[in-house]
């Protein structure tokens, strides 16, 4: 493992610097758009935990309004959706919102591919995580669980599949993530405002109403 992470990072520092030059007249434009349609900064960020659970700040743009509470997971606002801003709507449903990332990739913050950094505060993530050996490993703009489920996903059920990829870490399963990815955004998989567990809520709803049927 320890060998595939200097090439993981070679792999990572050449592909987001060439991002960053074919993508920076796309930025400027979602700049532009962010901007006219909202007040605020352009940017997001917020602090979040990285390998070996050392913090850094996350780099986003900005879909939400400026008197959004800080410091809290989505799924946990009372009402995420009347946070949300009209480009911010389309920036989450493509992901686009994450692209500044790149600049996190760029620093070494992150990797391409890995377990997504949690909230500081997250601690039950966290801590779930350590089960597996996920905190040890860099963290992603994508990865196995993004693609196999993402915002309907139970929080155990996230880190079982961070440590799924820990176990199988390596350059076929970040080329099979990364293609994934793209399948993923296109599909609109697992994209739920307000959603770490919705799957699970869903599946405990339709168990009840099948037990009340018999």
């Amino acid at each position: 493992m320890n060998k595939y992470m200097k090439v993981k990072r070679l792999i990572d520092f050449s592909l987001s610097l060439l991002a960053m030059v074919i993508l920076w007249p796309f930025f400027l434009v979602l700049a532009i758009i962010i901007k006219v349609d909202s007040k605020g900064p352009v940017f997001f960020k917020q602090k979040r935990v990285g390998i070996h659970k050392q913090h850094f700040h996350i780099l986003k743009f900005r879909t939400m309004r400026t008197d959004t509470p800080k410091d809290m997971p989505t799924h946990l606002l009372q009402d995420p959706a009347a946070f949300i801003t009209k480009s911010g709507k389309f920036l989450r449903k493509t992901s686009l919102d994450e692209l500044p990332q790149i600049i996190n990739i760029l620093k070494g913050d992150m990797s391409i591919i890995g377990p997504r950094p949690a909230l500081w505060n997250q601690y039950d993530l966290i801590e779930e995580r350590d089960k597996y050996g996920a905190n040890d490993v860099p963290t992603g703009l994508t990865g196995w669980a993004q693609i196999n489920g993402r915002d309907e996903l139970p929080i155990e059920v996230k880190s079982q599949l961070d440590g799924e990829y820990v176990q199988k870490m390596g350059l076929r399963m970040d080329i099979r993530c990364f293609f994934g990815t793209f399948i993923s955004v296109l599909k609109n998989d697992g994209v739920v405002e307000g959603g770490t567990g919705v799957s699970q809520a869903k599946e405990e709803v339709a168990s009840s109403k099948g037990n009340m049927r018999e």
